[in-house]
């Protein structure tokens, strides 16, 4: 039967609003509270950074920003509940390190952070520092290294668990350099300093508001920092990249969301995100914190979360890692 002309615009119309690229949804959003998943519990590092996130943009949107901590599983509880949330940017991930290394750490888990979330933005990047126990004879990275290989196996590096950064920064710096050491994982970052002070263990590799207070006390001594430039909180203290060239460890957060989240959904989160760590009194607060901002694109941070997996595949698979 032949269609007349009111039937016809009545359909062209139709037709035109579903192969609209930008729904008036992604121009309206958002219209209710988001939520926004962290992997550790209330407190830890990233938490407050996520807070301090999460306020910011609840002032630039419009709409609370609720922080929802789901620790557990190496950061992977997190990650399932907000690839399994509604693909319409009101589930957002705190993104970070432990993410990346999951991909190759849990290989039968099903889900994981390239296939299952989009990158929105980065917000910042914490550097390590390498400590000794102060009776260890050494006082630079080169002397460190030329003791452990004159004392192979003797040596003791803690970690706060199996897995996570500070282990994985200790594998990368013996798969670098040749030397061997014993991994003793501790239950957390105060057990692991305690062991270090004590002399239970001889070197960690920990994050620098763990660690500044103690080596200010003398209670640890900094060898070097795992970022590629020095750090204004430990002045004088050289990066170990000066004497391993490529040595780099840094921890890193970002938002991502859902896969299938629309495009515009995902440019305006990462535009206020950008613009939040655009601000002098963030990045005041960022400083105390001894995290440095990280901004970029959405394509740029999802080739960065890319390359990172890729980099710690490769010191997982050295350390022969893997948790079913």
């Amino acid at each position: 039967m032949p269609i007349d002309r009111r039937d016809f615009l009545r359909l062209s119309a139709a037709g035109a609003l579903a192969s609209a690229p930008c729904p008036v949804f992604a121009e309206t959003y958002p219209t209710r509270p988001i939520t926004l998943s962290v992997f550790v519990g209330a407190g830890g590092g990233p938490d407050i950074v996520a807070r301090l996130l999460g306020q910011n943009l609840s002032q630039r949107l419009g709409q609370a920003v609720i922080i929802e901590n789901r620790p557990g599983g190496g950061g992977n509880l997190s990650l399932l509940s907000v690839a399994r949330a509604p693909a319409d940017g009101y589930t957002l991930l705190l993104m970070a390190t432990p993410h990346a290394v999951n991909v190759t750490l849990y290989p039968k888990q099903g889900i994981n952070v390239l296939r299952d979330i989009v990158p929105v933005a980065s917000i910042d990047n914490d550097s390590f520092a390498m400590v000794i126990n102060p009776s260890i004879p050494a006082k630079t990275v080169a002397e460190f290294i030329a003791y452990a290989k004159a004392n192979p196996g003797k040596i003791n590096v803690a970690s706060s668990g199996s897995g996570n950064l500070s282990h994985l920064a200790a594998e990368l710096f013996k798969m670098m350099t040749g030397i061997q050491m014993v991994h003793v994982p501790y239950r957390g970052m105060p057990a692991a300093n305690t062991a270090v002070m004590t002399g239970e263990a001889h070197v960690l590799f920990n994050a620098l508001p763990a660690v500044v207070p103690l080596i200010r006390d003398g209670k640890l001594r900094p060898l070097a920092v795992t970022s590629d430039k020095p750090v204004a909180v430990l002045p004088g203290v050289p990066t170990i990249s000066a004497t391993v060239p490529g040595y780099a460890v840094t921890g890193w957060t970002g938002i991502g969301v859902p896969k299938n989240t629309p495009p515009a959904i995902v440019e305006r989160l990462n535009k206020e995100t950008n613009a939040v760590l655009a601000d002098p009194k963030i990045l005041a607060q960022l400083d105390k914190l001894g995290s440095e901002p990280f901004t970029s694109t959405p394509a740029e941070f999802g080739r960065f979360v890319a390359e990172e997996t890729e980099k710690w595949a490769k010191v997982v698979q050295y350390a022969s890692l893997k948790v079913e």
